[in-house]
């Protein structure tokens, strides 16, 4: 069909807002993704989800894009993110390895087992049309889906798009400005003295956003408020769905509080968010060399050099803060000077016992979080009446 005629279907229901990774079944829709849309490349599929989800939760109208290989990796967000918050997502996934048609070995397997994925996932779905007239009542049908908040996926048969060229594209290369190591011993604070310095830094226009186990917990019983999303799963996923927010919310401070089991799971993150670059994002690393939610289990943070690594990713700045208070500082520096930033505390293994865990449902935290991002208020009844 005609690809471009598709994308202005998909364009007049409000989706305009795509991330995804190549697979070349798509290979037109992602050319028009990029050429007319935003379009946020991820590194994997799962990012590419939590990308979309944040940007949905911002206002945006989302689709993702992934080959069938790619949506085992995205599992993990699709059942531990997208449906407990209530977030729907468009997704187009090609069906390499169709049964019947010749294909390479490796998606045999995930060929046959495509759709049944999708059906485990509680994920409405059928295979798009290659008529232009069907796709878009298929379309119509998909999008009354996202309107009940259910995420509906098109699986993308062979020779389904015409041509679409790319157009070509300047690739912008953001560098590192600001870089600091550690440059002397100094105390560890535990997570809950780092998080509350951070929460102390908040004003009316920022959001924080805490990765999955007990940092969202904490931050938690430290001030439950309308501009906090707690993670609870999707685990390496917040600062992904935290680009996602910023660049569908430029005018919010997102703040993303991150640990050093999850970032490990998927540094490739780094470096998507190094390249699409929101002056409006700070991500802040607690590091306690281990997946202390879990039992204490080590991490391979303490092998790491993460300062490096953010700035050669190109985040404007990467700094070791080595106190709360410098911790604090450096939170109003960005604050006044923006620029994407990465901040790296090292904290203690320590935790308080018997944690709280948010009485909201997760997809109410989402729907607070989503009303105060449209009006703005994150102190009084709304912090804590739902």
């Amino acid at each position: 069909m005609d690809t471009k005629l598709l994308g202005e279907e998909l364009k007049k229901l409000g989706f305009t807002f795509f991330s995804g990774v190549p697979c070349s079944f798509l290979k037109s829709l992602i050319n028009y993704a990029i050429n007319e849309c935003d379009y946020v490349a991820a590194a994997n599929e799962g990012d590419a989800v939590a990308i979309a989800s944040g940007a949905y939760v911002g206002g945006k109208k989302s689709v993702v894009l992934m080959q069938n290989s790619g949506l085992t990796n995205a599992v993990s967000p699709l059942t531990s993110l997208n449906y407990p918050f209530h977030i729907p997502l468009l997704g187009f996934v090609s069906l390499r390895g169709e049964p019947g048609v010749s294909d390479e070995p490796q998606h045999e397997l995930m060929g046959r087992i495509t759709t049944q994925m999708l059906d485990m996932m509680d994920i409405e779905w059928q295979y798009l049309s290659k008529d232009l007239n069907d796709a878009k009542n298929q379309l119509i049908q998909a999008n009354a889906q996202i309107a009940r908040h259910r995420s509906f996926f098109f699986v993308v048969k062979k020779g389904t798009f015409d041509k679409e060229p790319l157009q070509k594209l300047q690739t912008p290369n953001h560098l590192n400005q600001i870089r600091q190591h550690v440059h002397a011993d100094h105390p560890m604070p535990t997570r809950y003295d780092a998080l509350s310095a951070i929460n102390s830094m908040k004003d009316g226009n920022t959001v924080q956003i805490a990765t999955t186990g007990k940092t969202g917990r904490e931050l938690y019983e430290i001030e439950d408020a309308a501009n906090n999303l707690y993670m609870v799963g999707s685990m390496g996923c917040i600062s992904s769905f935290g680009l996602g927010l910023a660049l569908s919310q430029p005018g919010k401070d997102i703040v993303v509080i991150d640990g050093d089991g999850s970032l490990l799971m998927r540094m490739g993150s780094l470096a998507t968010n190094g390249y699409y670059h929101p002056p409006n994002m700070v991500h802040i690393l607690l590091d306690n060399n281990a997946h202390e939610s879990t039992g204490g289990q080590s991490t391979v943070s303490h092998n790491v050099d993460f300062i490096d690594i953010a700035a050669s990713c190109g985040y404007a700045k990467s700094i070791y803060v080595h106190s709360l208070e410098e911790l604090k500082a450096s939170l109003q520096e960005w604050k006044v000077n923006r620029g994407l930033t990465f901040l790296y505390l090292k904290i203690s293994k320590y935790s308080k016992h018997q944690l709280a865990r948010p009485h909201m449902k997760p997809h109410e935290v989402k729907e607070r979080l989503q009303r105060f991002i449209h009006n703005g208020s994150w102190k009084g009844k709304e912090a804590g009446d739902s």
